[in-house]
Protein backbone atom coordinates (compact mmCIF):
# COMPACT_ATOMS: atom_id res chain seq x y z
CA UNK A 1 0.00 0.00 0.00
CA UNK A 2 1.35 3.41 -0.89
CA UNK A 3 2.16 6.06 1.67
CA UNK A 4 0.01 9.17 1.95
CA UNK A 5 2.26 11.05 4.34
CA UNK A 6 3.61 14.40 3.22
CA UNK A 7 6.83 15.99 4.43
CA UNK A 8 7.24 19.52 5.78
CA UNK A 9 4.88 21.98 4.13
CA UNK A 10 4.35 19.84 1.02
CA UNK A 11 0.81 18.55 0.38
CA UNK A 12 0.27 15.00 1.62
CA UNK A 13 -0.09 12.39 -1.10
CA UNK A 14 0.96 8.84 -1.80
CA UNK A 15 4.40 7.61 -2.80
CA UNK A 16 3.78 5.11 -5.63
CA UNK A 17 7.36 3.77 -5.59
CA UNK A 18 6.36 1.24 -2.92
CA UNK A 19 3.05 0.26 -4.50
CA UNK A 20 3.02 -3.37 -5.60
CA UNK A 21 -0.57 -3.57 -6.76
CA UNK A 22 -3.03 -6.30 -5.82
CA UNK A 23 -5.60 -8.42 -7.68
CA UNK A 24 -8.22 -6.07 -6.25
CA UNK A 25 -6.88 -2.98 -7.99
CA UNK A 26 -8.93 -1.49 -10.85
CA UNK A 27 -7.70 -2.14 -14.40
CA UNK A 28 -5.12 0.57 -13.77
CA UNK A 29 -3.94 2.06 -10.46
CA UNK A 30 -6.17 5.05 -9.64
CA UNK A 31 -3.35 6.90 -7.92
CA UNK A 32 -1.36 9.21 -10.15
CA UNK A 33 1.30 11.87 -9.63
CA UNK A 34 1.31 14.53 -12.32
CA UNK A 35 4.24 16.36 -13.88
CA UNK A 36 4.13 18.96 -11.09
CA UNK A 37 4.36 16.33 -8.37
CA UNK A 38 0.72 16.66 -7.37
CA UNK A 39 -1.23 13.57 -6.38
CA UNK A 40 -4.54 12.87 -8.10
CA UNK A 41 -7.06 10.05 -8.26
CA UNK A 42 -8.57 8.76 -11.50
CA UNK A 43 -11.70 6.75 -10.91
CA UNK A 44 -15.11 5.90 -12.40
CA UNK A 45 -17.63 8.73 -12.56
CA UNK A 46 -20.32 8.67 -9.88
CA UNK A 47 -23.64 10.56 -9.91
CA UNK A 48 -22.40 12.66 -6.98
CA UNK A 49 -19.69 14.04 -9.35
CA UNK A 50 -22.31 15.68 -11.58
CA UNK A 51 -22.15 19.21 -10.17
CA UNK A 52 -18.34 19.34 -10.09
CA UNK A 53 -18.01 17.90 -13.61
CA UNK A 54 -20.68 20.20 -15.01
CA UNK A 55 -18.94 23.16 -13.35
CA UNK A 56 -15.62 22.15 -14.93
CA UNK A 57 -17.19 22.24 -18.39
CA UNK A 58 -19.10 25.47 -17.81
CA UNK A 59 -15.78 27.06 -16.84
CA UNK A 60 -13.97 25.63 -19.87
CA UNK A 61 -12.19 28.45 -21.71
CA UNK A 62 -13.54 29.09 -25.20
CA UNK A 63 -10.06 29.10 -26.77
CA UNK A 64 -9.41 25.57 -25.52
CA UNK A 65 -12.57 24.10 -27.02
CA UNK A 66 -12.06 21.96 -30.11
CA UNK A 67 -14.43 20.91 -32.89
CA UNK A 68 -17.34 22.48 -31.02
CA UNK A 69 -16.75 20.61 -27.77
CA UNK A 70 -17.46 21.09 -25.02
CA UNK A 71 -20.49 23.21 -25.89
CA UNK A 72 -20.36 26.88 -24.97
CA UNK A 73 -23.83 27.44 -23.56
CA UNK A 74 -24.38 26.14 -20.01
CA UNK A 75 -27.70 24.51 -20.89
CA UNK A 76 -26.12 22.70 -23.84
CA UNK A 77 -23.23 21.60 -21.63
CA UNK A 78 -25.71 19.97 -19.24
CA UNK A 79 -27.59 18.26 -22.08
CA UNK A 80 -24.36 17.01 -23.68
CA UNK A 81 -23.02 15.78 -20.34
CA UNK A 82 -26.23 13.96 -19.53
CA UNK A 83 -25.88 12.02 -22.78
CA UNK A 84 -22.30 11.03 -21.98
CA UNK A 85 -23.01 9.92 -18.42
CA UNK A 86 -26.14 7.99 -19.40
CA UNK A 87 -24.76 6.21 -22.48
CA UNK A 88 -21.02 6.06 -21.97
CA UNK A 89 -18.26 4.76 -19.76
CA UNK A 90 -16.87 7.74 -17.83
CA UNK A 91 -13.83 8.36 -15.65
CA UNK A 92 -12.88 11.53 -13.79
CA UNK A 93 -9.59 12.92 -12.52
CA UNK A 94 -9.88 14.34 -9.00
CA UNK A 95 -7.35 16.88 -7.77
CA UNK A 96 -7.64 19.33 -4.88
CA UNK A 97 -11.07 17.85 -4.13
CA UNK A 98 -12.44 18.95 -7.52
CA UNK A 99 -12.86 17.40 -10.96
CA UNK A 100 -10.03 18.54 -13.22
CA UNK A 101 -10.39 16.04 -16.06
CA UNK A 102 -12.84 13.66 -17.73
CA UNK A 103 -12.59 10.87 -20.28
CA UNK A 104 -15.41 8.88 -21.82
CA UNK A 105 -16.19 6.32 -24.48
CA UNK A 106 -19.68 6.22 -25.93
CA UNK A 107 -21.88 4.38 -26.60
CA UNK A 108 -20.81 1.94 -23.93
CA UNK A 109 -22.34 -1.10 -25.66
CA UNK A 110 -20.65 -0.45 -29.03
CA UNK A 111 -17.72 -2.79 -29.83
CA UNK A 112 -15.88 0.26 -31.25
CA UNK A 113 -17.04 3.29 -29.25
CA UNK A 114 -15.65 6.80 -29.63
CA UNK A 115 -13.55 8.34 -26.90
CA UNK A 116 -13.18 11.96 -25.85
CA UNK A 117 -10.93 13.45 -23.19
CA UNK A 118 -10.97 16.91 -21.62
CA UNK A 119 -8.79 18.53 -18.96
CA UNK A 120 -9.60 21.93 -17.45
CA UNK A 121 -7.26 24.58 -18.83
CA UNK A 122 -5.76 25.29 -15.40
CA UNK A 123 -4.57 21.67 -15.28
CA UNK A 124 -3.05 21.44 -18.77
CA UNK A 125 0.54 20.27 -19.36
CA UNK A 126 0.55 18.03 -16.29
CA UNK A 127 0.11 14.63 -17.97
CA UNK A 128 -3.46 14.26 -16.74
CA UNK A 129 -5.01 13.86 -20.19
CA UNK A 130 -2.51 11.16 -21.13
CA UNK A 131 -3.18 9.23 -17.93
CA UNK A 132 -6.94 9.53 -18.43
CA UNK A 133 -6.47 8.02 -21.89
CA UNK A 134 -4.44 5.15 -20.44
CA UNK A 135 -7.25 4.46 -17.99
CA UNK A 136 -10.02 4.41 -20.57
CA UNK A 137 -7.96 2.11 -22.80
CA UNK A 138 -7.37 -0.20 -19.83
CA UNK A 139 -11.13 -0.23 -19.24
CA UNK A 140 -11.66 -1.17 -22.89
CA UNK A 141 -9.20 -4.05 -22.54
CA UNK A 142 -11.02 -5.43 -19.52
CA UNK A 143 -14.43 -5.01 -21.16
CA UNK A 144 -13.25 -6.91 -24.22
CA UNK A 145 -13.95 -4.15 -26.73
CA UNK A 146 -12.65 -4.57 -30.26
CA UNK A 147 -11.37 -1.05 -30.73
CA UNK A 148 -11.62 2.59 -29.75
CA UNK A 149 -11.95 5.45 -32.22
CA UNK A 150 -11.58 9.20 -31.90
CA UNK A 151 -11.57 12.39 -33.92
CA UNK A 152 -9.01 15.13 -33.39
CA UNK A 153 -8.34 18.43 -35.10
CA UNK A 154 -5.43 17.88 -37.54
CA UNK A 155 -3.58 20.91 -36.17
CA UNK A 156 -3.60 19.42 -32.65
CA UNK A 157 -0.26 17.72 -33.16
CA UNK A 158 0.41 17.28 -29.45
CA UNK A 159 -2.77 15.26 -28.93
CA UNK A 160 -2.07 13.20 -32.05
CA UNK A 161 1.41 12.43 -30.69
CA UNK A 162 -0.10 11.21 -27.41
CA UNK A 163 -2.63 9.02 -29.19
CA UNK A 164 0.04 7.51 -31.44
CA UNK A 165 2.04 6.65 -28.32
CA UNK A 166 -0.95 4.76 -26.94
CA UNK A 167 -1.19 2.69 -30.12
CA UNK A 168 -3.80 4.62 -32.10
CA UNK A 169 -3.36 4.77 -35.87
CA UNK A 170 -4.67 7.33 -38.34
CA UNK A 171 -7.38 5.76 -40.49
CA UNK A 172 -9.24 6.98 -43.61
CA UNK A 173 -12.19 9.25 -42.98
CA UNK A 174 -14.57 11.39 -45.03
CA UNK A 175 -14.37 14.06 -42.31
CA UNK A 176 -11.91 16.95 -42.35
CA UNK A 177 -10.93 15.90 -38.83
CA UNK A 178 -8.22 13.33 -38.24
CA UNK A 179 -9.78 9.97 -37.38
CA UNK A 180 -7.76 7.52 -35.31
CA UNK A 181 -8.41 3.94 -34.28
CA UNK A 182 -6.89 1.69 -31.66
CA UNK A 183 -7.20 -2.08 -31.90
CA UNK A 184 -7.59 -2.88 -28.22
CA UNK A 185 -5.53 -6.04 -28.40
CA UNK A 186 -2.56 -3.92 -29.54
CA UNK A 187 -2.96 -1.21 -26.89
CA UNK A 188 0.27 0.12 -25.36
CA UNK A 189 -1.20 0.36 -21.85
CA UNK A 190 -0.37 -1.59 -18.70
CA UNK A 191 -3.25 -2.77 -16.53
CA UNK A 192 -2.83 -3.40 -12.79
CA UNK A 193 0.62 -1.72 -12.83
CA UNK A 194 3.26 -2.68 -10.30
CA UNK A 195 5.80 -0.34 -8.73
CA UNK A 196 7.82 -0.32 -11.96
CA UNK A 197 4.84 0.92 -13.95
CA UNK A 198 3.45 3.63 -11.67
CA UNK A 199 5.15 6.98 -12.19
CA UNK A 200 5.03 10.66 -12.75
CA UNK A 201 2.95 12.14 -15.56
CA UNK A 202 4.51 13.09 -18.85
CA UNK A 203 2.71 14.87 -21.70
Amino acid sequence: MASTTGEGSEPAFWDPSHCTGTPYCPPRCPRFIDAQGTGLVIRPYEPTDWEALNEMYCDYAREHRSMGLPPVDDARVAEWLEGLTERGRNLVAIGDESVVGHVTYVPQDDPEPEIAVFVHQESHNRGIGTELCRHIVAEAVVEGLEALVLHVAPENRRAIHVYLGLGFEVVPSESTDTKMRLSVEHANVVTNPTAADVGVGGD
